[in-house]
């Protein structure tokens, strides 16, 4: 069997790791407890926790230990990496609720049975901590100037980073060497913007047990432009079938751009490598049985076989069957019209009479794109909201529209 290092590595998982030979060394002799985290930020995960989910998911395959850390305590502070702003203060109530969502949905990708895998919360530990105790234990080991010098920290300059915030890497630090003396944990895993934190508690470990610990970051999640995937007309891409439901969540990865469908079969299947490779050498019209494959493949891992097959059919049927009959009005859009906000195409074309009469009709939920209620009235139409080269408006109950590139 392949080390899963290599594995990882192969699919395009990895970005950053602190010791890449003791890391796959280790990998090979050993059963290794890992662990990545998970701050109960929204009442589900998103597109970005699933690539986590994945990588958990391979290192569990290879026969490692995944703990699956919930942020009961970090939570309370939030993660400043990747915000120009604080995020909103959350509740106990909303915390505990949260992070017992993301269980459930957890549960749907990693085998807990038999020890095989741990769910763990930080607030058992960093609730109780006493902030002398803890300033005495951890704080000596950190320097401000080092801390400052992270990209989490750098990027809040403008609008000022709070103190509250300024925690985080402790707390996170400390949630290392928390599980590495419970549970003999030796390595970090995360996503790349997580690097100076993961950095902090492979040092404190060192530091204050004298034994080695690791750390790896895997690539985000972004679109061959360098923006994040996962936006939507309906708002994120959640994981949660009532908050992104399965035919929307389908049509999301049947319609990224030609050039992004290898890497997320790569990272989001477990299709093997070589068929990876075959279905993204597409070209063309070619590329389209692809994203198929991938659209496919990613809502049976996300929402089960039977969810991907309804989707699937629903999907043949608006863009194959009757949505696209010729008796629907169709407009052609110049590839100027790629970026521009959909009311403002909607009312050129006269779909809508004006855009105040767009923005109430959108505030009231009555536009649909590609049966996806249109949520933000300024919403850009982009090349990911056309399959085959169409996209269909629903105004109302009854109107359709297709939008047709040129």
């Amino acid at each position: 069997m392949a080390n899963v290092f290599d594995v990882l590595k192969e699919r395009g998982f990895i970005a950053q790791c602190t010791d890449e030979e003791g890391v796959r060394e280790m990998l090979d002799k050993e059963c290794v407890t890992f662990y990545v985290g998970f701050d109960p930020t929204a009442d589900s995960l998103h597109v970005g926790h699933f690539l986590g989910l994945m990588a958990m998911s391979h290192m569990q395959r290879g026969g490692h230990r995944p703990v699956c850390l919930v942020g009961g305590g970090t939570g309370t502070v939030g993660d400043p990496s990747g915000r120009t702003d604080m995020r909103r203060m959350l509740t106990d109530e909303d915390i505990e609720h949260n992070c017992s969502c993301f269980k459930k949905q957890i549960a749907r990708f990693i085998d807990f049975s038999e020890d095989k895998a741990l769910m763990v919360n930080n607030g058992d530990w960093l609730r109780k901590l006493n902030y002398i105790e803890l300033l005495r234990e951890v704080g000596a080991h950190f320097t401000v100037n080092r801390m400052l010098a992270a990209e989490a920290y750098k990027s809040r300059w403008e609008k000022g980073l709070t103190f509250l915030e300024f925690n985080y890497m402790v707390m996170q630090a400390y949630d290392f060497m928390e599980l590495h003396r419970r549970h003999d944990c030796k390595l970090q895993m995360g996503g790349d913007d997580q690097w100076s934190n993961i950095i902090a508690g492979v040092e404190l470990i060192r530091r204050k047990e004298a034994k080695p610990a690791y750390g790896l970051t895997f690539t985000l999640l972004t679109k061959s432009d360098g923006q994040k995937m996962g936006k939507t007309a309906g708002g994120a891409l959640w994981l949660d079938a009532e908050k992104t439901p399965p035919y929307d969540f389908y049509q999301y990865w049947r319609n990224i751009d030609d050039a992004d469908v290898e890497k997320c079969l790569a990272l989001l299947t477990f299709l093997p490598m070589e068929e990876v490779r075959r279905l993204g050498a597409r070209r063309d019209a070619a590329i389209n049985e692809a994203k198929t494959v991938l659209a496919y493949e990613v809502t049976k891992l996300v929402h089960g076989e039977a969810a991907a097959k309804k989707a699937k059919a629903g999907a043949e049927a608006m863009f194959g069957g009757a949505g696209a009959s010729a008796d629907i009005p169709t407009f052609t859009l110049m590839p100027e019209d790629m970026g521009k906000k959909l009311i403002d195409i909607l009312t050129k074309h006269g779909i809508f009479p004006s855009k105040s009469e767009g923005r109430r009709l959108i505030a009231q939920g009555g536009v649909t794109l590609n049966d996806v209620k249109v949520r933000d009235a300024d919403y850009c139409l982009c090349d990911e909201d056309f399959t085959d080269g169409a996209a269909l408006v629903k105004k109302g109950k009854k109107k359709h529209y297709r939008l047709m590139k040129a």
